[in-house]
């Protein structure tokens, strides 16, 4: 993943368009002739198309920031929450070390959310920094606290650079359409990585997705990370992705 300095259409899902550029202008002034006249008249406005509700991708991939919100989604749920420099937060930072991002040491956990999604146990954070004395999210991470060893590895969408993956193996899943969509990189082609690269609940859910989440296997922990910081829809969203993940490289049926 390129350096969040280094903007491209990954930070934005929908092919580099930001929010705003739908088209939508701002109402323009009168003409001369409205204002020769003292635009006196007024004419009710003719009823507009009504607007569009967006659909459940653009709701959960769409950027928009909103750690209040996820907090607050978090504490209904019952999860507990912390400013990420808890005991047990210490090793969101060997996380955010290893994430494949550009993390600098300027970033750090906050924000920090834990609770169960079905039978899994997680922790979503944001990868921050300050900004003039102010908190700027720049990722979005949800890890799932693994007790089977992992092997190391990446599993990236192919649009996207990677950095830092000297001595992993491209582990290609045989499905044409897969592989030209997300590269699984991994230290050793073992059984459990193979279950993962074939098993499809996780290839659905990564061809029914926007291409914009990494994953990767630290700590003890599999996360994904996505631009931007926690939102409710986005906590649920990479629930669903490790709790597919975590049952395949454990071989659940």
């Amino acid at each position: 993943m390129s350096s969040p300095h280094d903007r491209d259409d990954r930070d934005d899902p929908e092919g580099g368009r930001r929010p705003g550029d739908d088209g939508w202008q701002e109402p323009s002034h009168l003409d001369d002739d409205d204002r020769r006249a003292g635009a006196t008249a007024w004419t009710a406005p003719q009823a507009g198309p009504r607007p569009r509700t967006p659909g459940v991708v653009e709701q959960v991939f769409r950027d928009q920031g909103d750690t209040v919100g996820a907090q607050a989604w978090a504490l209904h749920q019952g999860w507990t929450i912390s400013d990420g420099t808890a005991p047990e937060d210490a090793v969101l930072a060997e996380l955010v070390a290893t994430a494949p991002v550009r993390a600098t040491r300027d970033h750090r956990a906050a924000g920090v959310m834990r609770g169960r999604s079905g039978n899994l146990e997680l922790v979503a954070f944001d990868v921050v920094y300050v900004d003039k004395r102010r908190l700027v999210p720049e990722w979005a991470v949800t890890a799932a606290p693994v007790l089977m060893p992992l092997p190391g590895l990446r599993l990236s969408p192919a649009r996207f650079w990677r950095h830092g993956t000297g001595g992993l193996l491209h582990v290609p899943s045989g499905d044409p359409a897969v592989d030209a969509r997300w590269v699984l990189l991994a230290a050793e082609d073992g059984p459990a990585v193979r279950r993962l690269v074939a098993d499809p609940a996780v290839l659905g859910l990564l061809m029914n997705s926007d291409d914009g989440d990494e994953f990767w296997a630290a700590a003890g922990h599999l996360a994904a990370v996505r631009p931007d910081g926690h939102r409710p829809a986005l906590v649920e969203h990479h629930a669903r992705l490790l709790t597919a993940m975590v049952g395949a490289l454990a071989g659940a049926v």
